[in-house]
């Protein structure tokens, strides 16, 4: 007996499910956490991981998740603020930022001396990341 295939349902595999995604994600962001702030280490790191995501990212290795047909109405509220952020990040970079000037980056580093708060910020980078991965 054949079955319809819109009846069937798609099994994740047991890598792609969150009781494993999460974990590895906590430990990568353990690890990233650790590294000194700015250091040369943490960008090689940070540069590591993301180039990793973006070749999960464009290869057909992983499952896709529907993305949604049309953005929502809100979606502008969204974009505008990380777009100022980043036009004024990217401004300040290139002008020359120094202590009378500082970028958003060099204004967050006495925030993430602590490696809890480095952790969970870069926590927060990867699972942003992972969800444009799976998209």
């Amino acid at each position: 007996m054949d079955q319809q295939p819109e009846i069937a349902a798609e099994v994740p595999k047991a890598w792609d499910r969150p009781v494993v995604t999460v974990p590895v994600l906590v430990c990568l962001s353990l690890v990233g956490g650790q590294l000194p702030s700015f250091s040369t280490q943490a960008n090689i790191y940070t540069i590591g991981t993301g180039g990793a995501l973006i070749w999960l990212g464009l290869s057909n290795r992983m499952p896709r998740r529907e993305v949604p047909r049309r953005l929502g109405p809100g979606t502008v509220w969204w974009v505008l603020p990380a777009a100022l952020f980043g036009i004024f990040e990217g401004a300040t970079f290139v002008l020359g930022s120094g202590d009378d000037f500082p970028t958003f980056s060099g204004l967050a580093d006495p925030l993430l001396e602590d490696r809890m708060v480095r952790s969970v910020a870069y926590f927060a980078w990867l699972s942003a990341f992972w969800g444009l991965v799976r998209r």
